[in-house]
């Protein structure tokens, strides 16, 4: 697998461009505070207003609690997203790549980019039926002009990040204040809403709901672009400052998703406190939304106030999904493509299926359409959300900012839950379309269920693979086999050999070792680990004083060598020795490894790592351990 050195720079343009390291306090916050809230608005987009307004309208206050739950699980995982950002400086999509398959790379690509898709066909109905309600802009002709914000973020990001920043917070704040007069126009039931947060699923019709809810709020694309977004900021990356990084984005993701929780609660109350307390339980859409609320509330400025935030909700969330759509790509494809293409792509992908709906179907069912692109948004979670869990979780990679058990725990819960739903509410649609397919059963059997089952597989893989390689490297360790004819040996030549260096007085009886094996004929490549805290997070990048002085002295061992006549050449590598070790091998194509070991007892293999044993079960030759 490719390892972390070999990917770009995630969002590369804007990558560590917002300097923090020099300040203190108050300013040092204010630093920090932005890319929460870009991701935030994809937690108040146009998707979560249809969702919101149909929860409202037909159950009153009782799913208020579904929106609580999905702000929680929404602040739990993008914390855990930031915190991959930060220690590992890759996006979420860098580490899939670096951990999985390429093709099980490509299907979690091929997933992301129908998050997105389905994200943007969210973004692209909502402006379009914004403006429709604003100017009277027939819907075709709304969505056809969605097309071109394309260039909107282009001109932006000439400005740097921080004004992108400065454009999406504006935004946050015009919907924010639109609901907040919305609200207290309502005058919503206290004791009714307050009860609402009891949690209870009214009818199935409820858990479609609920989870196009969940799907509006924690979204999988929201993930992948917060882990990028992170790295924006240029901090100190000793540990100390690793852990102030982590501590001031969790006050970030706080901040901003608590800010798009009352947002979406507002709507849903909105809903509930007008459309609901007056029997109307049909209004799901946003349409009807916007030409009730003026009646029912006495003042036109409800209506308007509405179709402006719902314009800049469109336009805000737009501006995250192109970024979230050049991370996923340029993640797990390691491809990069002008950001204006990459735009335009996703966005004809998404006016697709508006266009098909408005023109086959009529304006009027562009509600169900936008409650369905959450829905499938929910169901690409499970996809996003358990690579991030080990990811996170993982020791190894992670170090000393691994997260807690409890918060591994919390993450697997919110996990299952939403996998459960997900299982319940595809099991369900299934049936339902069975009953109702009639002569068409067939397409169902043929192509649906296999999918159904694929993707099922794929993220039972996802979920166990940690396990499963565990489990192979304790069957690796097992002692078996039985004796065998010993009339057939023959001498074994090396004519490849890696040998392992690290400055001690064991690098001598390693070389000797590997010389005996190979003599003159034989090619060498003496490598040695930097495994500072700068190599482990910036790789072959850093420049510190040991990295430079050890590249000199494995230089000096191989010129020596050479002069004695052997082929030798050296090899400096960056990171975690168990991992780069096995990669450098390989690559040099060696038919041995020579290993100088310490002989640590057991509590000194609790300090220094048992490297030894796990490489020597990463590669497929063998290796001579010398003491």
């Amino acid at each position: 697998m490719n390892g972390a050195t070999t990917h770009r720079k995630s969002l590369s343009e804007v990558h560590a461009t917002v300097e923090v390291t020099k300040l203190r306090g108050w300013r040092k916050l204010l630093a920090f505070l932005g890319p929460a809230y870009l991701v935030s608005v994809g937690y108040m987009d146009p998707g979560n207003w249809a969702t919101d307004i149909a929860g409202g309208s037909k159950f009153g206050y009782a799913l208020i609690w579904v929106l609580l739950m999905s702000n929680l699980m929404a602040i739990l995982l993008q914390s855990l997203s930031a915190r991959l950002g930060v220690v590992r400086q890759l996006d979420l999509a860098q580490a899939s790549r670096t951990s999985y398959h390429p093709s099980v790379n490509f299907c979690l690509w091929i997933l992301a980019e129908v998050a997105i898709a389905a994200c943007d066909l969210a973004e692209v109905l909502g402006m379009a039926i914004g403006l429709k309600l604003l100017f009277g802009l027939p819907l075709v002709w709304g969505v056809t002009l969605t097309v071109l914000d394309t260039l909107l973020l282009l001109i932006l990001q000439s400005y740097g990040m921080r004004k992108i920043e400065a454009f999406i917070i504006a935004l946050v704040a015009i919907i924010g204040v639109s609901f907040l007069l919305e609200m207290i126009w309502a005058k919503p039931a206290m004791g009714e809403l307050v009860k609402g947060f009891i949690p209870s699923l009214p009818s199935d019709e409820a858990l479609y709901i609920a989870i196009g809810i969940i799907g509006a709020t924690v979204m999988p694309h929201n993930l992948y672009l917060h882990s990028s977004l992170v790295q924006t900021r240029r901090y100190d990356t000793s540990e100390k400052g690793i852990w102030s990084a982590i501590k001031y984005n969790l006050i970030d993701s706080a901040i901003a998703l608590n800010a798009a929780f009352f947002v979406n609660a507002a709507i849903l109350i909105l809903a509930a406190s007008t459309f609901f307390r007056a029997g109307m339980y049909e209004v799901t859409d946003i349409q009807d939304s916007y030409k009730f609320l003026a009646p029912l509330l006495g003042t036109d400025w409800a209506s308007i106030l509405f179709g402006v935030a719902l314009v800049a909700a469109g336009q805000s969330s737009t501006i995250t999904g192109t970024l979230a759509g050049q991370v996923v790509m340029e993640g797990y494809l390691n491809l990069r493509i002008a950001p204006w293409l990459r735009r335009l792509l996703t966005r004809l992908i998404a006016i697709t299926p508006a266009y098909f709906v408005i023109l086959y179907y009529g304006e009027e069912k562009t509600g169900a359409l936008l409650v369905l692109s959450q829905v499938v948004l929910s169901l690409q979670l499970g996809f996003a959300i358990i690579p991030l869990i080990h990811f996170t979780s993982d020791k190894e990679k992670m170090g000393v900012f691994v997260i807690k058990t409890w918060m591994k725990v919390c993450a697997w819960a919110i996990a299952v839950i939403i996998i459960s739903l997900n299982v319940k509410l595809v099991v369900q649609e299934i049936v339902v379309w069975l009953e109702n397919s009639g002569e068409y059963r067939w397409v169902i059997w043929t192509f649906v269920i296999p999918f159904c089952i694929a993707t099922g597989a794929l993220l039972l893989y996802i979920a166990f693979k940690p396990l499963l390689d565990q489990r192979r490297l304790e069957k690796n360790l097992s002692p078996h086999g039985t004796a065998v004819n010993l009339n057939t040996l023959k001498l074994q030549e090396y004519s490849r050999i890696a040998i392992t260096i690290d400055f001690s007085s064991v690098d001598t009886k390693a070389i000797q070792s590997a010389i005996s094996q190979g003599g003159h004929k034989a090619s060498y490549i003496l490598l040695h680990i930097v495994e500072t805290a700068g190599a482990m997070w910036y790789g072959s990048e850093i420049a510190d004083h040991e990295a430079n002085e050890d590249a000199v002295a494995l230089k000096n061992y191989a010129e020596q060598l050479q002069q004695q006549g052997y082929r030798v050449k050296a090899k400096v590598g960056y990171g975690n020795p168990r991992r780069v070790i096995p990669e450098i091998v390989n690559v040099f194509d060696a038919d041995l490894l020579v290993m100088g070991a310490h002989g640590h007892n057991w509590v000194k293999d609790l300090v220094f790592g048992t490297t030894v044993d796990i490489v020597r079960h990463r590669v497929n030759i063998p290796v001579l351990i010398v003491r």
